[in-house]
């Protein structure tokens, strides 16, 4: 098991389990799809890649005014 996932922090930083489920999900359909990970791949997983990018604060999942739909955008 992932040890970030043990804790409460990388819930708390998603907004949610629901929305923690999302954003990985979605990430790792992108990494899978060719987008360049935020992190150093160091032999891991897109999912282990995922999970470093939310712990680390690279990505979130956010919803513009009037969207209909999620977005994941890169914090910078």
């Amino acid at each position: 098991m992932i040890e970030a996932l043990k804790s409460d922090t990388i819930v708390e930083k998603a907004g949610g389990r629901f929305k923690l489920c999302t954003l990985i999900q979605r990430r790792v359909v992108q990494l899978m799809e060719g987008a360049r990970p935020l992190v150093d791949r160091a032999g891991r997983s897109d999912l282990e890649i995922a999970i470093a990018e939310i712990v680390e604060g690279k990505i979130t999942l956010e919803m513009p005014p009037g969207a209909a739909t999620d977005a994941l955008m890169p914090t910078t």
